[in-house]
């Protein structure tokens, strides 16, 4: 007998894709992905700022001023995180060294809470096009300038800044708010 031919079929076989390895066989967190991923949040603020290899100085910040517990509250708030350049070069205007994340305690408590509350707005956690050019009141008290929305990103300058703070990093969605990683550490 001759050998019979299975049947044509129009079922689609549908492949899900992968997530990129490195040569270690690591899977990268970055690599794109066909755009469909769950964009819901998994962690708060704080724990955001403590999975981040540039955010070491700021968790240690938030730590040494008790405001960590603060950040992982359901409250959302939109905040402005610097990185750990930004705090080594408030340190050389300070000629306090910021180098590592234990420096952090060679300022006072008080004048760490002061500065990082300078950081941190009570107003449900807004997003770049959200905040407009104008004036936000943080939990610091001090306005914070916020320049127009251009390029996809916004500036926002403490009053005590002689330049504007550039985001690195907008909009990072959290479970109890918005995080934007800036350049600049923002003065009261």
């Amino acid at each position: 007998t001759d050998p019979v031919e299975p049947e044509a079929t129009t079922e689609e076989v549908v492949a899900e894709p992968m997530a990129e390895t490195d040569a270690m066989g690591e899977t990268d967190p970055m690599a794109e992905t066909d755009g469909m991923e769950d964009t819901m949040a998994t962690q708060t603020i704080a724990e955001i700022a403590a999975g981040n290899e540039n955010l070491t100085i700021l968790t240690a910040a938030l730590q040494a001023a008790g405001l960590d517990t603060m950040l992982m509250e359901e409250t959302k708030h939109t905040v402005f995180a610097p990185t750990d350049n930004a705090f080594r070069a408030l340190g050389v205007a300070l000629g306090v060294p910021l180098n590592v994340p234990a420096d952090i305690r060679k300022l006072p408590k008080d004048v760490v809470t002061a500065v990082l509350l300078n950081h941190v707005i009570a107003n449900g956690g807004k997003f770049n096009p959200e905040l407009g050019a104008g004036s936000l009141s943080p939990l610091g008290g001090t306005a914070l300038t916020i320049g127009a929305f251009e390029n996809g990103v916004i500036t926002v300058k403490g009053k005590s800044n002689t330049s504007s703070a550039k985001m690195v990093i907008p909009d990072v969605l959290t479970t109890n708010g918005v995080v934007h990683v800036i350049d600049t550490v923002l003065l009261p």
